[in-house]
């Protein structure tokens, strides 16, 4: 009983001697001074997910087209977005618009930029000019583009004038014809663009081995009556 009732001591075991053995080998890490960047030599970071695909070239400009607010009516209420509609260019031939909804405009615009980068178009332009003069109808609009001379500038609609400038046309004249909704003009003359055929170099054709024959039997009369 009288070791029954004895207090049972804490006993502290001692400490493995492999354990202090690698404790001692650590060593702490270097000390990196004050406005100097510690190196890595695991190889170049890659930039963060997402990053770099969606930025916009320098080169490229983007103009808001039209923005507004939609409502579509759920089971629950009303759910409120916003439309943007926007152009994407580089002036130099190369132009895009873009259409999409978003939570917030800032949301929407950045969605509509994404969409715009895929649907580039070549815009075939001669003296400033288009090449030649071209009347488009999609749905319900109407527009009518005709070639003007150096100096004339552009002359269209808000719309339109927006996508023609980014386009790099200098000098055009233009007319809308059916309605007045900006989305849709602005598609219009997107069609109007794409159906623009490219002006062609004609070649001089060679003077045929008959008609250079003739031409030098001509000579040869000529310098006898002389």
């Amino acid at each position: 009983m009288a070791e029954e009732n004895k207090p049972t001591e804490n006993k502290i075991e001692p400490t493995a001697p492999l354990a202090e053995a690698k404790a001692a080998e650590v060593k702490p890490a270097p000390l990196v001074k004050r406005g100097e960047r510690k190196r890595n030599f695991k190889g170049r970071r890659g930039g963060g997910r997402g990053r770099g695909d969606d930025r916009m070239p320098e080169e490229f400009e983007q103009k808001m087209i039209d923005i507004a607010r939609v409502t579509r009516v759920m089971a629950g209420g009303k759910r409120m977005r916003f439309r943007a509609c926007v152009a994407v260019g580089n002036k130099k031939g190369r132009v895009a618009i873009g259409l999409a909804k978003g939570a917030d405009v800032t949301a929407a615009v950045t969605k509509a930029v994404n969409q715009a980068k895929k649907n580039f178009i070549d815009v075939p332009i001669v003296n400033e000019t288009i090449p030649h003069e071209i009347y488009q109808k999609l749905g319900a609009a109407k527009i009518l583009l005709k070639p003007a001379k150096k100096g004339r500038g552009i002359i269209a609609g808000g719309a339109v004038r927006i996508l023609l400038e980014l386009s790099g046309i200098k000098n055009v004249t233009s007319k809308i014809l059916g309605t007045g909704n900006k989305v849709n003009n602005v598609k219009c003359a997107i069609e109007a663009l794409t159906n623009l055929k490219k002006a062609e170099v004609k070649a001089v054709k060679p003077a045929k081995p008959a008609d250079a024959k003739a031409m030098a039997d001509k000579q040869e009369k000529v310098a006898e009556n002389v």
